[in-house]
């Protein structure tokens, strides 16, 4: 398993974001050379984890739980034949361009080693925007993303560390619920009867989600399909 490029986004003024800033940061290139990935802090007043990368609405993106997004190279290649055009390394926002690895197929609380020092931690799966529409340019795009059902992993940063290109990934921990990312989407999207289950996971569930599931499991109770 290996980091194929560490991508970084800058403040981009756009016409298809509601953030106050009036850009996004969603357009990443892979940067050259060793790149610092760190906790941020808390959501809401820190954004990117990775030295580097401007997250430009702090209201949905960025903090200690959404520190880092990775997506796997193998999904892009999925989508590039699905929508019939090259898709680089960052053209999903995601900081970590993966290969080898099942990133939608990870456990909520899997832990990754990536490269020397790095250690962090899946939380929940990336939910798509009119932002991430618009960057696309494709028309229905937050529907069929939700419906491929690949949506790549936010990561906590355990332990801080350098990173770059190349570097291997390796899984030093893989908790023995079944809650996977992929599953975790699927309940806060669309199979919300789901919900119940995401509470396997325990704290290393996304805050929001597992208060989402919590209020779910409050009025209708605990029984999942």
């Amino acid at each position: 398993m290996k980091l194929l490029s560490v991508n970084l986004g800058r403040h981009k003024a756009v016409e298809y974001t509601d953030a106050p800033s009036g850009g996004t940061g969603i357009d990443k290139q892979p940067a050259e050379g060793a790149v610092r990935v760190a906790a941020p802090g808390a959501k809401g007043a820190a954004g990117s984890g990775v030295a580097g990368d401007e997250v430009c609405d702090l209201r949905h993106h960025g903090g200690n739980d959404q520190a880092v997004y990775a997506y796997a190279r193998e999904d892009l290649d999925e989508w590039e034949r699905l929508l019939g055009h090259p898709l680089a390394g960052g053209s999903f926002g995601e900081n970590l361009t993966t290969s080898g690895l099942d990133v939608s197929g990870a456990k909520i609380g899997e832990r990754w080693r990536v490269g020397p020092d790095l250690l962090i931690e899946v939380t929940s799966a990336r939910i798509p925007c009119q932002t991430f529409q618009g960057h696309l340019g494709e028309t229905k795009w937050v529907k069929r993303f939700t419906q491929q059902g690949a949506p790549g992993a936010y990561l906590r940063v355990i332990e801080p560390g350098e990173i770059r290109g190349g570097d291997t990934i390796e899984v030093v921990h893989r908790p023995e619920h079944d809650v996977t990312v992929a599953l975790q989407f699927k309940a806060v999207t669309t199979e919300r009867e789901l919900l119940p289950r995401l509470l396997a996971a325990g704290d290393a569930l996304h805050p929001e989600a597992i208060e989402t599931a919590r209020k779910y499991v409050a009025k209708y109770g605990s029984q999942a399909s």
